[in-house]
């Protein structure tokens, strides 16, 4: 069941769901859509006073999102600036009639195409190149978490997402993960859904994935987003 609550100028969307806990975050830039996700049987009045209370936080959120750079639309063009964990990188097109493949040096991303390959052909490549990259870099992070969290992770994707920067599916104790965080630094894989797949216990370790989580999205904020 999803609704909306009105906080002033702000409307919130609100889903009921199987969980334990109201959970309230604030999303898709530029504007920051608020969502807040509620107890099965949560009374609409009870979660309205609990955003109410959260008023302060979700304008500073807002105002983030709203100042947060945006990156140009891509026109696939050398020296076109692209984002690598965290960091900046010049894009050089190689035509050539060989394999598609994409290199990385100190400065450059040198992807290599045939002649006369399409934009969106380019943009299929890169996509794989950083779906790859973002999987090497989050594998290390789940080994080392999932067995201090109990949790057995039985699947782990990446694609593209507008609204989120990853969800959880604790049923099928999966994880899927939004392919832009292939430009973030290395920080913002805090892989901050595996908890919600453990089971709940104060005494778990799960504050120690929300501290490099918490460091990331703050180096998240201040860096570009795509915009394609």
């Amino acid at each position: 069941m999803v609704t909306k609550v009105n906080l002033g100028d702000i409307a919130a969307e609100v889903a009921l769901k199987a969980i334990k806990n109201i959970h309230l975050s604030v999303f898709y830039p530029p504007d920051g859509k608020v969502r807040i996700s509620a107890p099965l049987g949560t009374n609409i009045d009870t979660v309205r006073i609990f955003a109410i209370s959260k008023l302060g936080w979700i304008k500073k959120q807002q105002q983030k999102l709203r100042a947060q750079e945006r990156e140009t639309p891509r026109e696939y063009l050398n020296r076109e600036s692209r984002y690598v964990s965290g960091k900046r990188y010049l894009l050089q097109i190689l035509e050539t009639d060989s394999s598609p493949k994409v290199e990385l040096t100190h400065t450059e991303i040198r992807l290599q195409v045939r002649p006369d390959s399409s934009d969106e052909k380019k943009q299929v490549i890169l996509n794989q190149w950083c779906r790859n990259q973002l999987k090497k870099a989050a594998l290390p992070i789940i080994a080392k978490w999932t067995p201090l969290l109990g949790v057995q992770l039985q699947g782990f994707n990446v694609r593209k997402m507008k609204t989120r920067w990853g969800s959880c599916t604790p049923l099928s104790n999966a994880i899927l993960l939004n392919l832009e965080l292939a430009t973030k630094p290395i920080e913002c894989l805090g892989i901050h859904h595996l908890p919600r797949n453990a089971p709940p216990d104060r005494t778990h370790p799960q504050q120690q994935v929300c501290h490099p989580h918490e460091s990331g999205n703050a180096k998240m904020a201040i860096l570009p987003r795509q915009t394609e």
